[in-house]
């Protein structure tokens, strides 16, 4: 049976990195595993998604399609509400609390939505949390990618596999430990 995990957030906050340690993780764990990314706007702050399909049979697609994700992890409260259409029924969203306004909001064309939290948990089972703020914490507010990471993969019981290698083989040395740590405080987390 193929999982679907949908990172999305704004550019700069990591998601691609995120992907790209879950994709690691999950091949040397033996599944078949189909990563893609969109970009959009990203070097303006515009909205990144990455999906990535696994399985221990063969993945087909690495798009999700709307209906279609396992888990949501959110680096953005805005970015969960834009889509928030691809979870599944009975999917579950992960959510860091961190606002970024777009340049729309900043330059006063429009204004952030308020409640989005708590319209988003009113629809499907949600887990916020102040992902920035626990990184920071550890070292790093940039640490939040890895540390939602660790989230994804408690709640997608991929417990077993050797995390802490992957991300030593995907970040640069000077920010492995504190990733790692990040990593566990997610996993904790949850």
């Amino acid at each position: 049976m193929t999982k679907s995990i949908l990172l999305v957030g704004v550019g700069g906050q990591g998601t691609i990195l995120a992907g790209k340690i879950l994709t690691t993780g999950l091949l040397s764990a033996g599944y078949d595993v189909k990563m893609s990314e969109i970009h959009g706007m990203s070097q303006r702050g515009g909205s990144v998604s990455t999906h990535v399909r696994y399985s221990k049979e063969q993945v087909h697609s690495a798009v999700i399609e709307k209906g279609g994700a396992d888990v949501l992890i959110s680096f953005e409260q805005m970015e969960a509400m834009r889509w928030l259409g691809y979870l599944k029924p009975g999917g579950r969203a992960v959510i860091n609390s961190q606002v970024i306004l777009p340049q729309s909001v900043l330059t006063g064309q429009r204004e952030y939505p308020q409640g989005i939290l708590e319209d988003i948990g009113s629809k499907v089972e949600t887990t916020v949390l102040n992902a920035t703020e626990e990184a920071a914490k550890i070292g790093n507010p940039r640490g939040q990618n890895v540390l939602l990471v660790g989230t994804a993969a408690k709640l997608l019981g991929l417990g077993d596999i050797d995390w802490k290698a992957i991300i030593a083989q995907n970040v640069k040395e000077q920010f492995v430990e504190m990733n790692q740590k990040a990593f566990d405080k997610g996993f904790e987390l949850v």
